[in-house]
C-alpha cells in the first residue's frame, strides 16, 4: 500500500498552520543557496525529449537484507561507464518516478529501487511544493519492500539534501515500513549525502536546495534548556524578594499596644502612711 504524502500539507510549510504552528515549524528548514558538498560521481539524469527531468544523486547507497552483508549500490547507480537502467521512470507536472534497475546483486534476482514523488500547490504557502512519497524495494522479480518518506519535501523550484535518508533509527529513521506485515521490515536501505530535484529541472545543475538539517540541534536544545532553568532560578528568587518586601511592609502598618502600668512602690507605700496617719489623727 503506498503513502500518498501530497493528501495533506507538509507540517512545516511556511505559513500553514497546523497543530504546531507552520511558522514556528517553518523555521526548522533552510534554503541554501551554496552547492551542497562535491561527491564522486555526477548526478543521475532521466531523460525526457532530449531534457533532464529529474537529478538525482548520493554519496552513497546501500541495501541490507536482514542478516546478509550489506550491498553498496553506488557504484551501479552512478557509474557512467555502465549506467543503471532508469526506463520505466516517470515525470509529469504532479508526479514523478525514479526507477532504478540493477539486475541480479548477489543472491537476489532483479533487484530494483523506486523512488514515488508528487508535487502540489499549498495556498497557504503561496506556491509549489514536492515530496518525496514512498521508496520501493523490488527484488527476485516479484518481491517488493515499500518505505513511506516523511519530512522529506522541498519547493517544486528547488532541490531536496539531506545527510542521510535512511530507515535506520541511528540516521533519523526518515523512511519506515509502510506496513507491519510488509517485507519492508526485513530491509534497511540508507541515502548518504541524499539530493534529488524532480520537478522544475532546468540544466542538469541542481537548483539551490533546501537541506533537512533542523533548526533544533542538541547544542541549542541544551542551551534552551540551561536558559530555562536559570529563568526559574531568577523567578524564584523575586519571588522572594518580593515576599520579604511585604512582610516588612505589613510591619510598618501594625497598631501599636499599650498595656498600663503598675504603680510604683513608693507611691504605693506613700499612699499608705498618708491614710494610716489621717486614721491616728482622727
Amino acid at each position: 500500500m503506498l503513502h500518498d504524502a501530497a493528501a495533506s500539507p507538509p507540517p512545516y510549510l511556511p505559513g500553514y498552520q497546523g497543530c504546531c504552528g507552520g511558522q514556528a515549524q517553518g523555521s526548522r528548514r533552510k534554503l541554501l543557496q551554496t552547492p551542497g558538498p562535491a561527491v564522486p560521481f555526477s548526478p543521475l539524469k532521466v531523460m525526457t525529449y532530449g531534457k533532464p527531468c529529474i537529478l538525482f544523486r548520493s554519496r552513497r547507497l546501500s541495501i541490507l537484507y536482514q542478516n546478509h552483508s550489506v550491498l553498496d549500490l553506488t557504484h551501479r547507480a552512478f557509474s557512467t561507464q555502465n549506467p543503471v537502467d532508469t526506463k520505466g521512470s516517470v515525470c509529469s507536472k504532479d508526479k514523478a518516478v525514479l526507477l532504478m534497475r540493477f539486475g541480479d546483486v548477489e543472491e537476489l534476482r532483479g533487484v530494483s529501487i523506486r523512488l514515488q514523488m508528487s508535487s502540489r500547490f499549498y495556498e497557504a504557502a503561496g506556491s509549489s511544493w514536492f515530496s518525496l512519497d514512498t521508496v520501493s524495494i523490488q527484488y527476485n522479480r516479484t518481491q517488493e519492500a515499500h518505505f513511506n518518506a516523511s519530512e522529506v519535501f522541498a519547493p517544486s523550484t528547488s532541490s531536496f539534501h539531506c545527510q542521510h535518508v535512511s530507515s535506520l533509527q541511528r540516521y533519523g529513521g526518515l523512511l519506515r515500513p509502510s506496513t507491519a506485515p510488509d517485507p519492508a521490515t526485513h530491509w534497511a536501505i540508507t541515502f548518504t549525502d541524499f539530493q534529488i530535484q524532480a520537478f522544475n529541472v532546468l540544466s542538469g545543475k541542481f537548483a539551490p536546495h533546501t537541506d533537512c538539517s533542523t533548526f533544533f540541534t542538541p547544542a541549542i536544545l541544551m542551551g534552551l534548556i540551561t536558559s530555562l532553568i536559570l529563568l526559574l532560578v531568577l523567578a524564584y528568587a523575586l519571588h522572594m524578594v518580593i515576599h520579604l518586601k511585604h512582610i516588612d511592609h505589613d510591619d510598618q502598618h501594625k497598631t501599636t499596644v499599650y498595656f498600663p502600668r503598675s504603680p510604683e512602690p513608693s507611691e504605693c507605700c506613700s499612699a499608705s502612711h498618708t491614710v494610716t496617719g489621717d486614721k491616728n489623727s482622727l
